[in-house]
């Protein structure tokens, strides 16, 4: 896999996996906390794509606007992407058959909120791809 080269700060700490933008960082649970390393990778990149989307690096609506809260268009969209792109990447690590489950239900959770529209998914799928080719190709 590529090298992500301006990646923000990592913190490995228990609890949950979040994105700072403000102070650019990532803080995931460390790997002895998940069953499987697959599964933190999945999360770990998760969190990697909403990152791309800092003013540094892609400034996507979900990561840069102020006041974006918990289950709003803005916000589920954004999950959307991460999700998405994680999965992507994912696939890259050769890793998707052991968290495509996960994933395809968390994905699901997301259009739910967003009132099941279908094109949600197209409209996720160009900046995932982008975020997971920004992530995967900054180290070539």
């Amino acid at each position: 896999m590529g090298r992500y080269t301006d990646s923000p700060v990592i913190r490995h700490q228990s609890g949950r996996a979040v994105y700072f933008p403000e102070f650019d960082r990532v803080s995931v649970p460390p790997l002895e906390d998940y069953r499987r390393a697959e599964e933190f990778y999945s999360v770990l990149f998760h969190e990697f794509v909403h990152s791309t989307g800092h003013n540094s690096r892609l400034a996507r609506q979900g990561i840069i606007e102020s006041g974006v809260s918990f289950g709003d268009d803005i916000y589920s969209k954004e999950e959307l992407i991460a999700e998405i792109g994680a999965v992507m990447l994912c696939g890259v690590a050769r890793i998707e058959n052991t968290t495509i489950e996960k994933c395809a239900s968390y994905i699901q959770s997301w259009l739910r909120v967003l009132r099941e529209d279908s094109k949600l998914i197209v409209y996720a799928a160009a900046p995932a791809q982008k975020a997971a080719d920004y992530i995967y190709l900054s180290g070539q």
